[in-house]
């Protein structure tokens, strides 16, 4: 059995990470897709536990997919889950530049191998960070997360708080 790990923030899940959850999960047999507690990153919008819940319910119609979280070096996480390749999303060439780096560090320090997915051009444009960004502002962000997140987010920042007037 093939398996796959796809670690990121995830802070919060948006399409384009759905659409490479989706292409891995039809391309191996397993995926396990790890929410990161980066200290480095600060607290996030989301707790890791929140971030989990909407994994969970954004990935619930795959029956290949499960979620976790970690807050440690993803070499480890790839070994303690036992895969055999990380999976990461390539958007833009910056994504490529920074994610080739990682996946060259990953190799020589545990022999993993890590493959890139890219994203349709359709949604190389989402980040997490411009989600909450706009989100926080009062935007419309309906179509760039699934709806377990924009139900999360709506929470997060109800329309009394938006500054609307």
């Amino acid at each position: 059995m093939t398996r796959v790990l796809y670690p990121g923030s995830f802070d919060p899940v948006h399409l384009g990470h759905l659409e490479i959850v989706e292409s891995a999960a039809g391309l191996f047999e397993s995926v396990v897709v790890a929410a990161v507690g980066n200290p480095q990153k600060g607290s996030g919008l989301f707790s890791l536990d929140e971030r989990k819940e909407m994994l969970n319910a954004s990935f619930a119609h795959l029956s290949n997919v499960e979620v976790m979280s970690f807050s440690t070096l993803v070499v480890d996480v790839a070994r303690d889950v036992e895969a055999d390749f990380i999976v990461k999303g390539l958007r833009v060439v910056q994504d490529f530049e920074s994610e080739l780096q990682m996946a060259q560090m990953n190799k020589e320090i545990a022999g993993v191998e890590t493959l890139f997915l890219p994203t349709a051009s359709r949604r190389s444009f989402l980040a997490s960070k411009l989600i909450r960004e706009i989100a926080s502002y009062g935007g419309d962000v309906s179509s760039m997360v699934p709806l377990p997140v924009l139900e999360r987010l709506n929470e997060r920042f109800p329309d009394d708080s938006k500054g609307t007037t």
